[in-house]
Order: C-alpha cells, then structure tokens, then sequence
C-alpha cells in the first residue's frame, strides 16, 4: 500500500550561480524536455518539481531557481533553509561566472549547512567560444570541495539527466534511505 503521498521522497534542489548562466533553462529542459531560448531573467525565486522514479523509488524533486543577480542574494539564506543539495552552475563561455563560486558555496555551506553541491558548466554546445576549460571546472569543484562536476547543455540535452541522476544518487547515499 502507497503512503498519502505520491512518492517516497521529497529533497530539494537549490539551483544558483551568476545571472544569464542557464539555471532556469536548465531546469525547464528537464522538468519539460525542452529547451526555450528566450526566458525572462528570474525575479528571486522560482520553484519547480518533478516526480520521477529512481532506483525503484519514487523521488520528487523540488527545484528552488534562484535569481542570480547580486540585488537578491538577500534572499539566498532564506531560501537556503531545508535544502538537500544544490546545483551551481556556471557558464562555459564566461569566465567571471566561475570566479564567483566561492561567494555562493560560503552561503550555503553557512545557511543550508554540508549538503551536496555539484558544478555545472553549462552551455556546452557553445564550445567553440569556450573560455573556461574543462580541467578549470574539475580543479574548482575538488578546491571547494563540491560533490561532482559535469558540463552540460540545456539546448541540446547533453547531460541534463545525467546531472540530476547524479544529484539523486548522492542525495541516496547521503541520506541512505532503504533502496
């Protein structure tokens, strides 16, 4: 017999990173399947979720799209609270949305606490205006100590399962529900 609920588990998933880098693109890509090139910049926060079924579970992820612009990272420790894992992403062709890493992961390191963050560069289909390499992207995600790095791109679908399995099967092994 189910629970009331539709699914087993419930973890939420903060999405953050500078302004213009592909958080809500990302998130639409996999909540829906497609990728829309002409989104409006995110006014604080937007939420999401998605019921899938992972390792025979069902698993609803709660997808809080963070605003990236520097006027509401007042609101980031609010919305940091509960959360079980985030993603920060980055985006390839721009190197200044990698230089700001360390502010973000010291925000949710205070207010979320030990969660799991992964880095994603985003926008891999603009590879050939590339300015931040890949093995730049591995670096910074073992300096910070984050979970995982992946490259993806919200356009053409490269690895945007693959990142959210991954941020599911940490979350499993962190949390080690009965699987």
């Amino acid at each position: 017999m189910r629970k009331l609920t539709d699914y087993d588990y419930t973890w939420k998933i903060m999405m953050l990173g500078d302004a213009a880098v592909g958080k809500t693109s990302l998130t639409i890509r996999y909540i829906s399947g497609f990728f829309l090139s002409d989104l409006k910049l995110t006014i604080g926060v937007d939420f999401y979720s998605k019921t899938t079924n992972h390792k025979g579970k069902k698993v609803k992820l709660q997808i809080w799209d963070f605003g990236g612009e520097e006027r509401f990272r007042f609101l980031l420790h609010q919305y940091c609270k509960g959360a079980n894992a985030a993603f920060f992403l980055y985006d390839i062709t721009n190197r200044l949305s990698l230089d700001h890493l360390p502010d973000w992961t010291q925000i949710i390191r205070e207010h979320a606490g030990d969660i799991p963050i992964m880095l994603i560069g985003s926008k891999l289909d603009l590879e050939e205006f590339r300015a931040v390499p890949r093995e730049e992207g591995i670096l910074a995600a073992k300096k910070y100590n984050l979970s995982t790095f992946i490259e993806l791109s919200s356009k053409t679908g490269e690895n945007v399962e693959n990142a959210f399995d991954g941020i599911t099967d940490t979350l499993f092994e962190k949390y080690k529900p009965n699987v």
